[in-house]
Protein backbone atom coordinates (compact mmCIF):
# COMPACT_ATOMS: atom_id res chain seq x y z
CA UNK A 1 0.00 0.00 0.00
CA UNK A 2 1.25 3.47 -0.79
CA UNK A 3 -0.13 6.70 0.61
CA UNK A 4 -0.89 9.29 -2.04
CA UNK A 5 -0.82 12.91 -1.03
CA UNK A 6 -4.05 14.83 -1.70
CA UNK A 7 -4.53 18.26 -3.25
CA UNK A 8 -3.14 20.93 -0.93
CA UNK A 9 -4.27 23.97 -2.89
CA UNK A 10 -2.23 26.64 -4.59
CA UNK A 11 0.49 28.65 -2.93
CA UNK A 12 1.50 32.15 -4.01
CA UNK A 13 4.12 30.82 -6.43
CA UNK A 14 1.49 28.76 -8.28
CA UNK A 15 -0.64 31.69 -9.43
CA UNK A 16 -0.03 33.15 -12.90
CA UNK A 17 -1.75 36.17 -14.43
CA UNK A 18 -4.56 35.14 -16.76
CA UNK A 19 -4.96 31.63 -15.33
CA UNK A 20 -8.60 30.51 -15.18
CA UNK A 21 -9.67 27.88 -12.66
CA UNK A 22 -13.04 26.21 -13.27
CA UNK A 23 -14.01 25.22 -9.73
CA UNK A 24 -14.83 21.53 -9.46
CA UNK A 25 -18.06 21.49 -7.45
CA UNK A 26 -21.52 22.78 -8.24
CA UNK A 27 -24.18 23.21 -5.57
CA UNK A 28 -27.97 23.12 -5.84
CA UNK A 29 -29.58 25.75 -3.62
CA UNK A 30 -32.33 24.26 -1.48
CA UNK A 31 -35.29 26.04 0.08
CA UNK A 32 -33.89 25.31 3.52
CA UNK A 33 -30.54 26.93 2.56
CA UNK A 34 -32.30 30.13 1.61
CA UNK A 35 -34.58 30.19 4.67
CA UNK A 36 -31.87 29.35 7.19
CA UNK A 37 -29.29 31.74 5.77
CA UNK A 38 -31.77 34.59 5.49
CA UNK A 39 -33.06 34.16 9.03
CA UNK A 40 -29.59 33.42 10.47
CA UNK A 41 -28.36 36.76 9.14
CA UNK A 42 -31.54 38.55 10.31
CA UNK A 43 -32.53 39.58 6.80
CA UNK A 44 -36.22 40.35 7.20
CA UNK A 45 -37.05 40.84 3.50
CA UNK A 46 -40.00 38.48 2.89
CA UNK A 47 -39.01 37.97 -0.75
CA UNK A 48 -36.47 35.43 0.53
CA UNK A 49 -38.61 33.24 2.82
CA UNK A 50 -42.31 34.01 2.36
CA UNK A 51 -43.58 32.02 -0.63
CA UNK A 52 -47.01 33.70 -0.57
CA UNK A 53 -45.44 37.17 -0.58
CA UNK A 54 -42.85 36.37 -3.24
CA UNK A 55 -45.50 34.80 -5.49
CA UNK A 56 -46.93 38.32 -5.83
CA UNK A 57 -43.64 39.79 -7.13
CA UNK A 58 -42.47 39.91 -10.73
CA UNK A 59 -40.35 36.83 -10.01
CA UNK A 60 -43.30 34.75 -8.79
CA UNK A 61 -41.14 32.85 -6.31
CA UNK A 62 -38.54 33.48 -3.59
CA UNK A 63 -35.21 35.01 -4.51
CA UNK A 64 -32.14 33.47 -2.92
CA UNK A 65 -30.49 35.86 -0.47
CA UNK A 66 -27.68 37.54 -2.44
CA UNK A 67 -25.24 37.25 0.47
CA UNK A 68 -25.79 33.47 0.37
CA UNK A 69 -24.81 33.55 -3.30
CA UNK A 70 -21.66 35.52 -2.44
CA UNK A 71 -20.77 33.07 0.34
CA UNK A 72 -21.48 30.00 -1.79
CA UNK A 73 -19.44 31.12 -4.79
CA UNK A 74 -16.59 32.25 -2.53
CA UNK A 75 -16.69 28.82 -0.89
CA UNK A 76 -16.61 27.06 -4.24
CA UNK A 77 -13.38 28.88 -5.06
CA UNK A 78 -11.50 27.90 -1.89
CA UNK A 79 -10.05 24.64 -3.21
CA UNK A 80 -8.39 26.51 -6.09
CA UNK A 81 -7.84 30.03 -4.75
CA UNK A 82 -7.67 30.28 -0.98
CA UNK A 83 -6.94 26.85 0.46
CA UNK A 84 -3.68 28.41 1.68
CA UNK A 85 -4.98 31.84 2.62
CA UNK A 86 -3.49 33.86 5.44
CA UNK A 87 -6.14 36.57 5.21
CA UNK A 88 -9.00 37.55 2.97
CA UNK A 89 -8.50 41.27 2.32
CA UNK A 90 -11.83 42.01 0.68
CA UNK A 91 -14.39 41.72 -2.04
CA UNK A 92 -14.85 44.48 -4.57
CA UNK A 93 -17.02 45.16 -7.61
CA UNK A 94 -19.72 42.67 -6.53
CA UNK A 95 -22.36 42.49 -9.26
CA UNK A 96 -25.56 40.44 -9.27
CA UNK A 97 -26.75 40.61 -12.90
CA UNK A 98 -29.40 37.87 -12.60
CA UNK A 99 -31.37 36.37 -9.72
CA UNK A 100 -30.77 33.00 -8.10
CA UNK A 101 -33.82 30.88 -7.26
CA UNK A 102 -34.31 27.92 -4.98
CA UNK A 103 -33.51 24.83 -7.06
CA UNK A 104 -30.82 26.52 -9.16
CA UNK A 105 -27.45 24.81 -9.29
CA UNK A 106 -24.54 27.23 -9.05
CA UNK A 107 -21.11 26.70 -10.61
CA UNK A 108 -18.15 29.06 -10.69
CA UNK A 109 -14.71 29.88 -12.00
CA UNK A 110 -11.97 32.36 -11.13
CA UNK A 111 -9.41 34.26 -13.18
CA UNK A 112 -6.13 35.56 -11.76
CA UNK A 113 -6.04 39.33 -12.35
CA UNK A 114 -2.97 40.30 -10.36
CA UNK A 115 -0.30 38.98 -8.03
CA UNK A 116 2.44 40.79 -6.21
CA UNK A 117 4.91 40.39 -3.41
CA UNK A 118 3.72 41.52 0.00
CA UNK A 119 5.49 44.69 1.08
CA UNK A 120 5.11 43.87 4.79
CA UNK A 121 5.36 40.07 5.06
CA UNK A 122 7.92 37.67 3.61
CA UNK A 123 5.73 34.57 4.05
CA UNK A 124 2.82 35.65 1.80
CA UNK A 125 1.96 37.29 -1.48
CA UNK A 126 -1.11 39.26 -2.58
CA UNK A 127 -3.38 37.72 -5.22
CA UNK A 128 -6.39 39.33 -6.91
CA UNK A 129 -8.96 37.17 -8.69
CA UNK A 130 -12.23 37.76 -10.50
CA UNK A 131 -14.76 35.08 -9.68
CA UNK A 132 -17.88 34.42 -11.74
CA UNK A 133 -20.83 32.33 -10.60
CA UNK A 134 -23.39 31.00 -13.04
CA UNK A 135 -26.44 28.76 -12.92
CA UNK A 136 -27.18 25.44 -14.61
CA UNK A 137 -28.11 27.27 -17.82
CA UNK A 138 -24.83 29.22 -17.96
CA UNK A 139 -26.49 32.47 -16.89
CA UNK A 140 -24.11 34.65 -14.85
CA UNK A 141 -25.60 35.34 -11.41
CA UNK A 142 -22.65 36.98 -9.62
CA UNK A 143 -19.22 38.43 -10.34
CA UNK A 144 -16.74 39.89 -7.90
CA UNK A 145 -13.09 40.64 -7.42
CA UNK A 146 -11.37 39.30 -4.34
CA UNK A 147 -7.99 40.21 -2.87
CA UNK A 148 -6.23 37.84 -0.51
CA UNK A 149 -2.92 37.10 1.13
CA UNK A 150 -1.74 33.62 0.16
CA UNK A 151 1.05 31.75 1.90
CA UNK A 152 4.24 31.04 0.01
CA UNK A 153 5.17 27.40 -0.39
CA UNK A 154 6.76 26.13 2.83
CA UNK A 155 5.36 28.99 4.95
CA UNK A 156 1.82 27.78 5.70
CA UNK A 157 1.01 26.33 9.12
CA UNK A 158 1.19 22.54 9.24
CA UNK A 159 -2.03 20.56 9.09
CA UNK A 160 -2.12 17.47 11.27
CA UNK A 161 -2.25 14.34 9.13
CA UNK A 162 -2.51 10.85 10.53
CA UNK A 163 -1.89 7.87 8.29
CA UNK A 164 -3.22 4.70 9.80
CA UNK A 165 -1.19 1.56 9.25
CA UNK A 166 -3.40 -0.86 7.33
CA UNK A 167 -1.13 -3.90 7.70
CA UNK A 168 -2.56 -6.82 9.69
Amino acid sequence: MSVKEGWKGRFFEDFELGDIYPHPLGRTVLTVDNSWFTLLTQNTAPIHFDHHYSAQTEFGKPLVDSTFTLALVTGQSVTDISQNVMANLGWDKVKLPNPVFEGDTIYSQSEVLDKRESRSRDNVGIVTVKTTGFNQDGVVVITFERVLMVYRRGCAPAIARIVLDKTP
